[in-house]
């Protein structure tokens, strides 16, 4: 059996956050990849010809889902391997915490069948690939940390027990 040839290839993307009341919540979107499997995904894409990923994930993130963004700060990076056209592709996919500044998800590109909110709650559940499912787990901490540590700072408040005034 012949051996494939390998490569890699690099993408950025973002976790869109927005709060309904103190549930905070993601953009996902879903594509079909043959007649009956629809996928449900995170936004990202490949970078254009000298874009940072800060960049790309912007611009691929307001192409996918028709917000506007703007970025909170990194978050990880996730890696897997596939097969496309007998060659077999390690790919990073850079993500970035974000928050919507403007747009309307009625105005995402054809990448995506289907863009929609939903609870960070929900995300098990709905999203196709266990990387992606995971990186919103770890999203969600870092979210539920700050929040923490911002009512912490907050003006009024005590301070969290064993840290001190």
């Amino acid at each position: 059996m012949a051996r494939l040839r390998t490569s890699t290839a690099t993408s950025a993307g973002g976790i869109v956050v927005r709060y309904r009341g103190e549930t905070p919540q993601l953009v996902v979107g879903s594509r079909r990849r043959e007649r009956d499997i629809v996928t449900w995904t995170l936004p990202k894409g490949t970078p254009n010809p000298g874009e940072t990923r800060e960049e790309t994930a912007i611009r691929e993130v307001v192409e996918e889902t028709g917000l506007e963004v703007r970025i909170r700060g990194p978050l990880d990076s996730i890696e897997y391997f596939f097969v496309q056209r007998g060659v077999r592709i390690h790919k990073t996919v850079h993500y970035y915490l974000m928050d919507p500044t403007g747009g309307d998800l009625s105005r995402h590109d054809h990448e995506f069948e289907s863009v929609r909110w939903i609870d960070f709650a929900e995300a098990s559940g709905l999203l196709t690939f266990e990387t992606e499912r995971a990186l919103v787990a770890r999203a969600a901490e870092a979210i539920a940390s700050r929040e923490d540590d911002a009512a912490a700072r907050a003006p009024g408040t005590a301070a969290p027990a064993g840290h001190g005034a």
